[in-house]
């Protein structure tokens, strides 16, 4: 679901907690209402579920061409605006004309505007004119609608609409992740201490899959040791013996640094110690911006992958280290798809209060936003969890905003927060997971002991993206 705006000039301004009607009565001739949605792919879905079609049925879809609606899509943004707006509740609809003049399309905003034409007092009928425009001001439906006006005035609380979810689709984020990079070719990663099953297994499986070209950074003894206890064949890869972890970790920011190697991915050593060789002053992977983890997620429960911001890194980050966390996930958002994520600065409320730090700085973040300091993105804070992925939480507390209920990352106020959530994402919401620390010259792959097999081949295929896109737009 998307969100709307309405104005209605015939009525103050509403209160979005009510639903107030016009009786025929207190209608004249040239009152108007209007309403603004954005139509959107699962809406699309839903209405071809609804409808007993498939939204393969319609038009476009292809990667070079959007999704179609069913023209009578936007005849119900019409009945809308009519049941809730002009003249709204107790309205029936008697029959309508409308002339289909331009095709809808996912993304399209679309705005209906209502007017009366006349008013028959016999049955109290009213004519009313329709225009549907698109938000290039261009007229996709017009034409004319007769309705019985209700008798009498109605007031009544605004009902919540009902969480609709279609499948997103959670369980075969890797299959659709592998599938969008089969075309690059991998990249030279440096695997730092990769010294038990896990880590190594991850280097291996990744290697196989066409996505990285390993170079194993560890000591040697200790890695042949690991490979031979759990039947791990080591030939053909080229292995940087080093004396011990910390050592590792130099020797691959150093590979980094000069080119031999496009990412890093973590092994079993502590991410601190990896990350403390990539920061190091003299390491030549540092750049302008405070480096950052993000989580990117998958969960059936969303309609779309999102991103979580920072739940590994900045403990208990300032507003300076907020807002690079936010231009390192917008970049991330970038790179994988997203040409203007929704950005959704979470805080326990989503009124600003003094006495709630995170509030303020969200607040803060959004006004950088206004003034071009982050760019790329459409930020709102703060938002309280719920508002930020749930339209129908938006809407009941009254929150207008073109990020609640559908945003792409998800900016926590810091480490500790920002862990929990992604962890019971993944336990609890069934979410696929991957992650990568933004902000170096290289992506790194920093991955945990319990993460599955699938996670890590995912963060190593956004790595792959990462580092291709690296090579033409460095960080």
């Amino acid at each position: 679901m998307s969100l709307y705006t309405v104005s209605d000039t015939a009525s103050p301004p509403e209160n979005l907690a009510l639903l107030r009607n016009h009786s025929f009565d207190e209608l004249s001739v040239g009152d108007s209402a209007s309403m603004e949605r954005t139509l959107s792919t699962p809406d699309l879905k839903l209405f071809a579920a609804l409808s007993g079609t498939t939204v393969a049925d319609e038009a476009g879809g292809s990667d070079d061409t959007p999704l179609i609606a069913h023209g009578i899509w936007g005849s119900m943004l019409l009945s809308s605006v009519l049941g809730t707006r002009l003249p709204g509740p107790g309205t029936t609809l008697v029959g309508q004309t409308l002339r289909f003049l331009a095709p809808l399309a996912a993304g399209d905003r679309l705005t209906v505007r209502v007017q009366v034409l006349d008013k028959q007092a016999a049955q109290r009928q009213v004519t009313l004119s329709v225009a549907c425009t698109n938000q290039h001001g261009a007229a996709v439906i017009e034409g004319q609608a007769t309705v019985h006006a209700p008798a009498h005035s109605i007031e009544r609380p605004r009902a919540s609409l009902p969480e609709i979810r279609l499948d997103a689709g959670g369980r075969d984020g890797l299959q659709r992740l592998l599938a969008h990079v089969a075309g690059l070719p991998p990249i030279r990663v440096a695997v730092v201490h990769p010294c038990d099953e896990p880590s190594l297994s991850a280097a291996l499986d990744a290697h196989r899959a066409g996505l990285i070209d390993p170079v194993l950074v560890a000591p040697r003894a200790r890695l042949q040791a690991v490979a031979a206890e759990h039947g791990l064949d080591l030939s053909g890869l080229h292995i940087e013996d080093v004396p011990h972890s910390h050592a590792a970790a130099t020797r691959g920011a150093e590979l980094a640094a000069s080119g031999d190697a496009e990412a890093l991915m973590k092994g079993s050593l502590h991410t601190d110690e990896l990350m403390a060789a990539v920061v190091a002053s003299g390491s030549g992977l540092r750049t302008k911006r405070r480096v950052s983890h993000c989580f990117v997620l998958q969960t059936p429960h969303y309609p779309r992958p999102f991103i979580v911001t920072d739940a590994a890194i900045n403990l208990a980050p300032d507003l300076p280290q907020k807002a690079d966390i936010v231009r390192n996930a917008i970049a991330l958002a970038h790179a994988i798809g997203v040409p203007e994520p929704k950005v959704a600065i979470l805080a326990a409320v989503e009124t600003v209060s003094p006495h709630m730090p995170a509030t303020l700085d969200a607040a803060a973040l959004c006004k950088m936003a206004d003034r071009g300091q982050i760019a790329g993105g459409v930020l709102d804070g703060p938002l309280a969890f719920d508002n930020a992925v749930s339209m129908a939480a938006a809407r009941t507390k009254g929150i207008a905003s073109p990020v609640a209920g559908q945003a792409d990352i998800l900016v926590v106020p810091d480490l500790e927060s920002g862990n929990m959530l992604a962890k019971q994402l993944m336990y609890m919401g069934e979410a696929a997971s991957a992650g990568i620390v933004m902000g170096a010259k290289v992506p790194v792959i920093l991955t945990s002991r319990a993460d599955s097999r699938a996670s890590r081949i995912a963060s190593c295929a956004i790595a792959l993206l990462l580092a291709h896109r690296y090579r033409n737009t460095p960080p």
